[in-house]
């Protein structure tokens, strides 16, 4: 992991950097906000930046922003003071992480806003086949193309393949093409140089030359407009990029790996994807079975998870008692190994007794998993049981004579409230992608609704 110390060295901070670089991670210390953001527009890159308390978080956040630098931000200082973590987060801090640091506390943190716990967990045929593919495949130079419906792991076997190759001990960049705007996806691929456009403030390296001798990730490629497809596609081709307001090309040798939930032929026959950049990137096809598709993954990564949340989250661990699992493998996951995570994380929080029940089995809107198969004969389950069969069926009765967009409505705005505003972590949630989550919300702030942004909670009156 690469990680950006913002402020000074000494005392706690230092103690924090040392546990970092203990555990791998490859630190890089700037002793200001404007150092930060300079460092970070030469293409150094850092997958989290920690930041000194004492610094104005904000001004770090809101720089970042305006230069359309994707790196989360944790906020750091000594002591526990509790409005100090309230205003960091408020902000824009990922995480508040207090001081003297504690190894294990660190750790968490990394991981969880990171997202480095990328954990190839298969037991069953359809995935382990797919994993023997990516390592046949993984030495190459060849790109790839992963497919696959979304929430299956498309990312984590990107990282798994990038782990395996010879670029290994490089950079893995990855991009959203489906979080970032369209007008602002182009400078973030390729940079951009200073008086480019407004608020090009700078010059500004782009994913392709952060990535360089590693391996760059285009996430949901599907989403790039056509226009910006010429460009990737000759920046293929070529091996060179043109930054955005460049007069000269600039060499760059990446290996690509790209991911598509849409079935990119046949966005080709709509005139939607060009056919010559999915030969160029589908040299290599690696599909990944829905978890539907492969039901003893299920039962593995319920329990991985069950583990992972337990610990996250400072909470006795509980097994997954057999009734639970057989409701888990009836289940048929929409929303693939993100649903399931979401759903036993939850679990963990919910659970009594010694194991995790199918009474802590639940959807994000409250209703049971599997509870329809119990309509009939409720008398003669468990009484916990029975009583979250009949909370749920109470939620699904107070829909009745609602449309589904208003349904659809409250269930996105409640969820980001949940989430204090966090559009990343509420589309994951939902199962959605960013770019759904921006326009619905759009849709609901221009029909007069109160949107919460980041660190707020709607006001209730």
């Amino acid at each position: 992991m690469r990680l950006l110390i913002v402020g000074s060295l000494s005392g706690q901070i230092g103690a924090a950097t040392k546990i970092a670089m203990d555990r791998g991670a490859k630190v890089t210390h700037a002793s200001s906000i404007d150092m930060a953001l300079a460092i970070l527009r030469g293409g150094s890159g850092a997958d989290l930046a920690l930041c000194d308390i004492v610094l104005d978080i904000g001004t770090l956040v809101r720089g970042l922003a305006a230069e359309h630098i994707c790196t989360p931000v944790v906020a750091c200082g000594v002591g526990s003071d509790a409005r100090k973590a309230v205003d960091a987060i408020r902000a824009g801090a990922k995480e508040y992480l207090p001081l003297p640091p504690d190894p294990e506390l660190i750790a968490a943190v990394f991981a969880a806003v990171a997202d480095e716990s990328h954990q190839m967990i298969a037991e069953d045929e359809a995935m382990l086949s797919v994993i023997g593919l990516a390592d046949q495949v993984a030495p190459s130079e060849a790109s790839i193309l992963l497919t696959g419906e979304s929430g299956t792991g498309k990312e984590v076997l990107a990282r798994y393949v990038h782990k395996k190759s010879n670029r290994a001990d490089k950079p893995f960049i990855s991009v959203n093409c489906a979080a970032i705007p369209e007008n602002l996806l182009e400078s973030e691929l390729f940079g951009h140089e200073k008086g480019a456009f407004t608020g090009a403030i700078a010059r500004r390296v782009g994913k392709f030359e952060e990535a360089n001798s590693g391996t760059l990730l285009l996430d949901e490629i599907s989403e790039m407009d056509a226009r910006l497809q010429a460009k990737l596609l000759r920046a293929i081709q070529e091996r060179e990029i043109d930054r955005v307001g460049g007069t000269r090309p600039v060499k760059i040798d990446i290996r690509i790996i790209a991911t598509s939930n849409r079935d990119l032929a046949e966005e080709v026959r709509k005139g939607t994807f060009r056919e010559d950049l999915l030969y160029r990137l589908n040299v290599v096809n690696l599909r990944l079975p829905s978890l539907r598709e492969r039901p003893k993954d299920i039962l593995a990564l319920s329990r991985h998870f069950a583990r992972k949340y337990a610990e996250a989250n400072g909470v006795a661990f509980r097994p997954i008692g057999s009734a639970t699992e057989r409701l888990l493998v009836q289940h048929p996951w929409p929303g693939n190994v993100r649903e399931l995570e979401n759903t036993i994380h939850r679990a963990v929080l919910l659970a009594s007794g010694n194991e995790i029940g199918p009474e802590a089995i639940r959807l994000p809107d409250g209703k049971q998993v599997g509870s329809s198969t119990f309509a009939a004969g409720t008398t003669d389950l468990p009484t916990p049981v029975r009583s979250a069969v009949e909370s749920a069926a109470a939620v699904t009765r107070g829909l009745v004579g609602r449309t589904v967009a208003d349904v659809e409505r409250d269930l996105i705005l409640d969820t980001l409230d949940h989430c204090l505003g966090n559009r990343t972590h509420a589309a994951n949630i939902l199962g959605i992608s960013i770019r759904t989550l921006r326009n619905k919300l759009r849709e609901y702030s221009q029909a007069g609704l109160a949107i919460p942004g980041p660190g707020e909670q709607r006001a209730v009156g």
